[in-house]
């Protein structure tokens, strides 16, 4: 995708809810996607949509529920983005790459001129798993009072594209965002997630990881790449180091055997 104008660059950030509950939530969302002048909305599961109330709150958004795109897993609604971004209410044993919502707006708005990007949010009453926030490069915490923390679905995706716009046009004004510009594009999330299941394969044949129990150290190692984001010509040569590993195990009569 060639680079284009940072307002432009809204159309390129999806906003990702998954597995809402209320209906009314997901109409909500879509008015602030509107508002600010976004136009792509994913639903992972979403308990209940199509649904008159989405379509009551949207209040004048309800084409941005008639092009929502419904998923099964988040794998499918960040599969082609380089750049995914995960709200997180609470901090984590192990801790993620963490933004603040205007360092979000920045890098979603910068990173959207040339790849698609994808703002993530969970369900409304426990968030995202473990496993869905490790599918994200960065986490980001809308700092809310903490004696009153929660935040209605609606509000925090309100929150988060409000800051994009206002990224937007901050750069259209001729404010230069600081990202260092890449020769190549950063990789997609599907092909990280493929990576991944090579390495934890590799890493298994090599004996370096126990398969029946890899977790932490599978995680740590996702929250390493997601903190580097290698592109996709710096993945492909990971692949093929995997690759030459499981080769070398196999001609040598190791345990394992490439697939």
């Amino acid at each position: 995708m060639a680079s284009q104008s940072a307002l432009a660059a809204l159309d390129n950030i999806r906003v990702v809810l998954v597995n809402s509950a209320h209906p009314g939530n997901i109409g909500g969302a879509a008015r602030a996607l509107k508002n600010m002048g976004l136009s792509q909305l994913y639903l992972v599961q979403p308990r209940e949509f199509p649904a008159a109330n989405a379509v009551w709150r949207a209040a004048g958004a309800s084409e941005l529920l008639d092009s929502a795109v419904v998923v099964e897993t988040l794998e499918e609604a960040v599969a082609d983005c380089g750049l995914v971004v995960a709200t997180s209410a609470r901090e984590r044993r192990i801790p993620w790459p963490l933004l603040t919502p205007r360092e979000c707006g920045e890098r979603a708005v910068a990173e959207a001129k040339t790849h698609p990007v994808a703002l993530v949010f969970g369900r409304e009453d426990r968030g995202l798993t473990n496993d869905e926030l490790q599918a994200c490069n960065y986490h980001v915490h809308i700092p809310s009072n903490p004696e009153y923390s929660s935040l209605n679905l609606a509000t925090a995706v309100q929150v988060l594209v409000y800051e994009a716009r206002m990224a937007a046009l901050e750069a259209e004004k001729g404010e230069a965002l600081r990202f260092t510009d890449w020769d190549r594009p950063p990789a997609r999330a599907q092909d990280m997630e493929l990576y991944y299941e090579h390495l934890e394969l590799a890493l298994a044949e090599l004996g370096f990881i126990d398969p029946d129990n890899p977790r932490q150290t599978i995680t740590r190692l996702r929250r390493l790449f997601s903190r580097v984001r290698p592109d996709d010509m710096e993945l492909g040569i990971l692949r093929g180091m995997l690759t030459a590993i499981q080769n070398h195990i196999h001609r040598s009569g190791g345990k394992g055997r490439p697939d």
